[in-house]
C-alpha cells in the first residue's frame, strides 16, 4: 500500500493534467469501460490512453475496480450509522478497536473522527434486531467501547462513489 505522503509525491511527480483527470472520472463512473470508449471519452488514441491509465494504476491512484450492488434489490436491509466513543484513548486502545472492526463484515465503513466521538461506523444488517445483536457482541468482546449512539438511515438522499477528483486538487498558481 502507498502511504499518504508517498501518494502526494507520486501525484506531484505524475503531474496530473486534464486528460488524467478525465480518465479518473471516466473509470470511476464505469469501471468496465472499454479501451476504445475510454480513449474516445478523453480525446486520445487507445494506446496512449491505456498507457496513462496503467501509469495511474501503478502509482496507486487507481486502486481497484468494483461493482456497485443495489443491496435493497437483493434483500431488505437496515443501514445504521453508529457513533462510538472509547473509554480510554491510548494508542493500544485505538489499535485493538480498529483490529476488531476490520473483521466484522456488517461494518462496511469506519472512520476515525475528531470532535466529541472517536469513530463513525456504517453498518449494514438484515434488520434492526440483527444490528442490536452485532452491537451486543461488540460490547461483550470488551474492545473499549464506552458509549455508542445509533442513527437509523430512513432514506438515502445521496451516496456518491465517484469522487470529484478535479474539484479536490489544490489550485495551481
Amino acid at each position: 500500500m502507498v502511504s499518504g505522503t508517498k501518494k502526494w509525491t507520486l501525484m506531484a511527480a505524475l503531474k496530473l493534467d486534464q486528460i488524467d483527470l478525465k480518465i479518473l472520472d471516466a473509470v470511476q463512473r464505469d469501471g468496465r469501460i472499454t479501451k476504445l470508449a475510454l480513449a474516445d471519452k478523453v480525446g486520445l488514441s487507445p494506446t496512449p490512453c491505456w498507457m496513462r491509465l496503467r501509469k495511474l494504476e501503478k502509482a496507486g491512484i487507481v486502486s481497484g475496480y468494483h461493482a456497485r450492488v443495489a443491496m435493497r434489490a437483493v434483500a431488505p436491509v437496515a443501514t445504521v450509522l453508529m457513533e462510538v466513543t472509547l473509554a480510554s484513548h491510548r494508542q493500544a486502545d485505538f489499535d485493538r478497536f480498529e483490529r476488531v472492526i476490520r473483521d466484522v463484515p456488517e461494518i462496511v465503513a469506519c472512520w476515525s473522527v475528531g470532535g466529541g466521538v472517536d469513530y463513525l461506523l456504517k453498518v449494514m444488517a438484515r434488520d434492526i434486531d440483527a444490528y442490536q445483536r452485532l452491537v451486543d457482541a461488540l460490547l461483550e468482546r470488551e474492545i473499549g467501547i464506552d458509549r455508542y449512539f445509533t442513527y437509523i438511515v430512513t432514506k438515502t438522499v445521496k451516496e456518491e462513489v465517484a469522487l470529484p477528483v478535479a474539484d479536490l486538487l489544490p489550485v495551481s498558481t
